[in-house]
């Protein structure tokens, strides 16, 4: 039991390991989801299930709209001062 414990102790002390290929961009998807529903989940005074799903996937989709913009942004940003 302890060194179940010691492990998953151990796996947090160092830094999770994220690649820098286009694949890694998915990552973002569940850290959207998570924030959507945590920030809903301290914003909304009385939690309905129905109400409470649709204002997450609305604020999901807004983060993920506004990310992909300003990846967009920066990436032509770079292109004009490359080339």
């Amino acid at each position: 039991m302890f060194a179940a414990a010691a492990l998953i102790t151990a796996t947090f002390t160092t830094p999770e390991r994220i690649g820098t290929d286009p694949q890694s961009v998915l990552w973002l998807l569940p850290l959207a989801a998570a924030i959507a529903v945590v920030y809903k989940a301290t914003k909304v005074s009385k939690i309905k299930a129905i109400a409470f799903a649709r204002e997450s996937v609305v604020l999901f989709g807004s983060i993920i709209i506004f990310m992909a913009t300003t990846a967009l942004v920066l990436f032509a940003l770079a292109w004009l001062i490359v080339e």
